[in-house]
């Protein structure tokens, strides 16, 4: 490993400790610079901003879930069983600076902050395309959109539950995930659950209306 990839790993490492204490939002990469001992000047060289700090955290769980199927065992697995463990892998990563890293989302998520929300929904679609490479996805055309749809939606719900899970282990998150995938018979019917689940959601209220009028 060069040099120089081990002080960009130390910047991030770096930046994770101090926003572990003081919070996302808080950091200031000068504090980061200063704790490390470099100029900033160094420190731009690799992160030209706060943002590429969160980048640079996505790639590693990126990197962490794509050694998961690396084993030549893990085509073994079905394709639900592969996606599970890649999620997971990939959560399992993020779990290290949790609150942070849910910090990271929601600072990407301001309104104030429109830029880095087309860099968050990039950010998705690149992660997405990476679980269904692991996965071995031989899906194609319109069979190939409908599941990244469905795996995206999967996706977001699974993080979305997992920000809130204290379960030792992300035991809860585990399950969750393990239950919407027994659900469907593949991922693209993930997609068609949700919409689904969403109409059946607004007939009840509709419902409830009615009843009450």
């Amino acid at each position: 490993m060069s040099r120089s990839h081990n002080q960009a790993d130390m910047i991030l490492d770096t930046a994770l400790l101090l926003a572990d204490n003081c919070g996302w939002e808080s950091l200031r990469l000068h504090d980061v610079a200063e704790r490390i001992d470099i100029p900033l000047s160094r420190l731009h060289m690799f992160y030209r901003q706060k943002d590429d700090l969160v980048e640079a955290w996505y790639d590693r769980a990126d990197q962490s879930m794509l050694k998961t199927a690396e084993p030549a065992d893990f085509l073994n697995l079905n394709k639900a069983s592969r996606i599970h463990s890649l999620i997971m892998a990939w959560l399992d990563e993020l779990a290290k600076h949790k609150t942070v890293s849910r910090d990271m989302l929601l600072y990407k998520l301001e309104p104030a902050h429109l830029h880095l929300q087309v860099l968050g929904v990039l950010r998705v679609s690149r992660t997405v395309q990476w679980f269904l490479e692991a996965a071995h996805s031989q899906t194609t055309h319109l069979s190939r959109i409908a599941e990244e749809i469905g795996l995206t939606s999967l996706y977001l719900l699974t993080f979305s539950y997992w920000v809130m899970d204290r379960s030792q282990n992300q035991r809860n998150t585990r399950e969750f995930l393990r239950r919407r995938l027994q659900q469907s018979r593949s991922i693209a019917e993930l997609f068609d659950m949700n919409i689904h689940l969403k109409r059946k959601s607004s007939d009840t209220v509709v419902d409830i209306k009615t009843r009450r009028a």
